[in-house]
């Protein structure tokens, strides 16, 4: 990957690894844009996100990473935000980021990619459970206030998958996001997770291509370790369906280069 803009720091409570451990095993990747976008604050789930109060420091840690490491890779700021009807604070899509990651960790506040709920999957319709995270993506991506969608079928994450095709699921979604000019990462954790599979899944990132929805990548990294990891995958099925550029962004502002 040349660029990987979805990446975590100790801020969040569940990562570990310092910020210049990420970074220099970037560098060893060969990878030249490295942005993180670490779980933004929001008055719900505290557990396992940044505190407001720690907004400022962790702007202040990457930018200064971003002086500290100018010429080696390019480092760039983002916030990872949860969309939950009425819990999106206006501090963070207020924030002077480079992008803003908008992803569904929540159905009705279940969280269901949390192994510690995964026996809600046991009481409810698997297609329709499909369906309502799926309508929740079209929702966020209606609202454009973000800028690339996180890991497009996180609902897989666990291998409860629905009887009804997936991309008829995923269509009105995916439109959704063409409309807003969001793009879509290539996110490689999935492949550490019982599906073990890019997210997203090769049949939805034709959909995708289909649509001329732009592309990014993803490590999803929280460790440092985790950096890199898959790299070949993830450049090999962005260029098995047709991609030859994805996107990074300045400011809010989209720029493509070229996968290789």
């Amino acid at each position: 990957m040349i660029v990987d803009l979805h990446n975590h720091t100790k801020f969040c409570n569940h990562a570990d690894g310092e910020i210049d451990e990420y970074i220099q095993k970037a560098i060893e990747c060969n990878i030249k844009y490295f942005g993180f976008s670490e779980h933004a604050p929001m008055n719900f789930d505290k557990k396992y996100r940044l505190k407001f109060d720690q907004m400022k420091k962790y702007e202040k840690d990457i930018l200064d990473a971003k002086e500290r490491y100018k010429g080696k890779i390019e480092i760039l700021l983002g916030y990872e935000v949860d969309y939950l009807k009425d819990y999106v604070d206006e501090r963070v899509l207020t924030a002077n980021v480079d992008y803003l990651i908008g992803s569904v960790h929540f159905i009705n506040k279940w969280g269901f990619d949390n192994p510690e709920f995964i026996g809600n999957y046991e009481n409810q319709n698997i297609d329709e459970i499909w369906q309502k995270y799926f309508n929740t993506i079209e929702e966020m991506a209606n609202t454009k206030l973000f800028d690339i969608v996180g890991h497009l079928d996180l609902i897989k994450i666990f291998k409860f998958m629905p009887k009804q095709n997936i991309t008829n699921i995923a269509k009105k979604a995916l439109e959704a996001i063409k409309e807003a000019d969001m793009s879509i990462e290539i996110n490689v954790a999935g492949l550490r997770k019982p599906i073990n599979e890019l997210y997203p899944s090769i049949n939805l990132l034709k959909e995708v291509k289909k649509l001329d929805i732009s592309i990014t990548f993803a490590s999803d990294a929280h460790k440092p370790e985790q950096v890199g990891l898959f790299n070949n995958e993830a450049i090999n099925i962005a260029k098995s369906v047709g991609y030859t550029q994805c996107v990074l962004y300045r400011k809010r502002k989209k720029r493509f280069v070229n996968i290789i």
